[in-house]
């Protein structure tokens, strides 16, 4: 009767503790005191990616969560981060955090993409793609969560139809085409997990592979074959990322 006693006794002090731990901070929207530094990839040979959470997968935003001070403070931070790393697009678990959200803006002034044209701003929360083109486009990825590293040459679908959620929680529906379908498939690989760098097979240091573009040796942004490795492969219409990754 004793030991019966005692086991529950610990039984229960184990499940108190456990409920009045704190909640797993790459869960919440809470802001580092430091502020945000930009998550790298990590190869799959090497120690740590599981615990890499550009390799977790990151969570649906519940209904309860939209409109709040907090998403909204946490989205501004994730903006300011991308402005002063000079990127196009930024997704949250680039940032630490497994949460379904990232977002998309190319300024006219961006010396890198200018020739592709300006994107405007825009947020895309537990987003899903309902439909591409059959066309695919080559392009040369960078990534901010691949620091130092090559560019590696994948294909993404000419244009994307998607839905997701905004800041208020309200539905949201649109189409993408051009440099804006490419961003918002090189952010949505991240919420499936993983860099360009998982899937790219031709990668060239950015110096030598400027030349060879300037000089027209290689293609920039044109309709490429089926041949070229898509950068959301496996990923099927409709799916949520959940149910990806229920399947991978």
């Amino acid at each position: 009767m004793k030991q019966a006693y005692f086991f529950f006794s610990a039984l229960y002090i184990s499940l108190l503790i456990q409920s009045c731990s704190p909640p797993d901070p790459s869960l919440t929207f809470e802001i580092p005191e430091a502020g945000f530094e930009v998550v790298q990839h990590i190869p799959s040979d090497e120690k740590g990616r599981d615990k890499n959470t550009l390799y977790i997968i990151p969570r649906e935003i519940a209904e309860s969560e939209f409109n709040s001070p907090e998403l909204a403070l946490y989205i501004d931070s994730m903006y300011a981060v991308m402005l002063r790393t000079a990127g196009v697009g930024i997704a949250s678990n680039q940032l630490g955090k497994s949460l379904q959200i990232f977002m998309i803006e190319a300024k006219s002034s961006n010396p890198r993409y200018k020739v592709l044209g300006p994107v405007e701003k825009q947020v895309f929360i537990n987003p899903v793609i309902t439909k591409t083109s059959k066309k695919r486009m080559n392009f040369w990825h960078g990534c901010l969560s691949a620091d130092g590293e090559n560019r590696g040459n994948v294909a993404t679908y000419e244009w994307i139809e998607y839905s997701c959620q905004n800041q208020k929680g309200e539905v949201r529906k649109g189409r993408l085409e051009g440099f804006a379908a490419v961003i918002f498939q090189h952010e949505f690989r991240h919420m499936l997990s993983g860099t360009y760098l998982d899937h790219a097979n031709h990668f060239l240091p950015k110096e030598e592979l400027d030349e060879k573009l300037d000089s027209g040796e290689l293609p920039f942004f044109e309709v490429t074959s089926d041949t070229l490795p898509l950068l959301i492969e496996g990923y099927k219409l409709g799916e949520t990322i959940e149910e990806f990754h229920s399947r991978n």
